[in-house]
């Protein structure tokens, strides 16, 4: 049975978080006032890339590969709504695990629940139709919301959004707001904060302290870490990161709970949307680190796998700086020193994690800083985790769906027709996708 769970580990550090210094009032308003004078649209790091509504799913993803894009814009179809934007939402790896891990799971969604899921509905009607547009999947994840700027929005805007947990803003045009300058990513003002305090030695200064010393909701150090042994499949990792409402997870070694490494969403997408056989699903999560991770995080020629922990005594702008290093969106924190980034994925010790950190985190202190109201990073990851409840408890309920034959799920498929097929992108995937074949007796 595979190992899905939060991790909690428990520390003889304090359970209660120091309080972290308070701003001094002259220095943060220097800061603040020069952040108002930055356009967000001098941070743009992305072009808008759109893709019509009707465009398929698999389409969408053949353009998210091809031109190596982490997100796309989907326009708004004929007769929906808002019809005032030209785009309907985004589209980016976390809606393709969403969308995969429906597919995978299907069967296990109960009549009473679909019911109350309408879009799930429309995807599966899709399905039958023999094509699954990319508006139905955008922001499937409930990760990725539109959200949009006027082109004289200030670095101060992009806090606001970004302090609520949104991870791209679009910047409209001064000509039209039905045109697009381009994009900004979360990591991106992180970069440009970074860079800020490299030049401001006041700010530096105030966030040259430990992990250990901040008290805010998310970078509490004995968080619940979410983690996925290194035994676990592809598949496993997909449905633990769509349940829980994350983008990335820890990779745990299956003896002593040390921490290995992290896997995202883009990632498996990655390698899992070209993959040309089922295989790929079932492959341990070891084996899947290796092939997307070597060519990463190489600092003197010899490391091979990026690091993806901090300690409770790194300061808060190294872990911005090794944020950035490693392109990841969150950094898991060890009571050790960090990882081993040895391809033999060698675990530090036994349970050494104690808390998590992420890009969403940091920007909520800066926001706080610029005094923005309503600071909540982990408001849409509490509502994606309440909205994939009932799917949780269907699907513990059915028990797990990792131990499939392959000519089971052709049996399974046959007996659904394009249902089960999930034709185009989906047609593909019939035969790669593994669909829970029902136990003798059940209804």
């Amino acid at each position: 049975m595979s190992m899905r769970k939060r991790l909690s580990v428990s520390s003889t550090r304090s359970e209660s978080p120091l309080v972290f210094s308070p701003t001094p009032n002259a220095e943060s308003e220097e800061w603040l006032s020069a952040w108002k004078q930055v356009m967000a649209q001098d941070l743009i790091d992305s072009p808008v890339v759109a893709v019509d509504a009707e465009t398929s799913v698999e389409e969408a993803c053949e353009v998210l590969l091809s031109k190596d894009l982490l997100c796309l814009a989907v326009r708004t179809p004929h007769g929906r709504s808002p019809q005032a934007l030209p785009f309907y939402g985004l589209f980016d790896f976390a809606d393709v695990n969403a969308f995969l891990t429906l597919a995978a799971t299907r069967h296990k969604i109960g009549m009473d629940e679909l019911r109350d899921k309408p879009r799930v509905q429309e995807i599966l009607k899709a399905a039958r139709d023999g094509k699954v547009p990319a508006y139905l999947i955008s922001n499937l994840s409930e990760k990725n919301p539109l959200e949009v700027l006027p082109h004289d929005a200030n670095v101060v805007a992009l806090l606001t959004i970004f302090s609520r947990g949104a991870h791209r803003v679009l910047i409209q045009a001064p000509s039209s707001s039905s045109e697009y300058l381009g994009m900004v990513s979360d990591r991106g003002l992180l970069s440009w904060l970074t860079a800020y305090a490299q030049k401001t030695p006041t700010l530096l200064r105030y966030l040259s302290v430990p992990l250990a010393s901040l008290a805010l909701p998310s970078l509490y150090l004995y968080l619940s870490v979410i983690a996925a042994k290194a035994s676990d499949s592809v598949l496993d990792a997909m449905k633990l990161m769509s349940d829980e409402g994350v983008s990335s997870i820890a990779v745990v070694d299956d003896e002593t709970g040390g921490l290995l490494s992290a896997v995202s969403v883009t990632d498996i997408g990655k390698v899992v949307v070209p993959a040309q056989s089922n295989q790929i699903l079932t492959t341990p999560l070891q084996q899947l680190i290796a092939k997307i991770k070597e060519p990463d995080g190489s600092t003197d020629g010899v490391d091979k796998f990026p690091v993806y922990s901090v300690s409770p005594n790194n300061t808060l702008f190294y872990t911005m700086q090794k944020l950035l290093a490693t392109g990841s969106h969150r950094l898991f924190v060890t009571e050790d020193s960090p990882m081993s980034s040895s391809p033999s994925f060698s675990s530090m010790s036994p349970t050494n994690l104690c808390g998590i950190v992420s890009v969403v985190d940091v920007l909520s202190l800066f926001a706080r800083i610029a005094n923005v109201p309503d600071v909540d990073p982990t408001r849409m990851q509490r509502h994606r985790r309440a909205s994939s409840t009932s799917s949780n408890d269907s699907y513990r309920s059915s028990g797990s769906f990792s131990h499939r034959s392959r000519s089971s799920s052709r049996t399974s498929l046959q007996r659904l027709g394009s249902v089960g097929s999930f034709e185009g992108f989906q047609m593909r995937w019939a035969d790669r996708v593994p669909v829970p074949e029902k136990s003798r007796g059940s209804p």
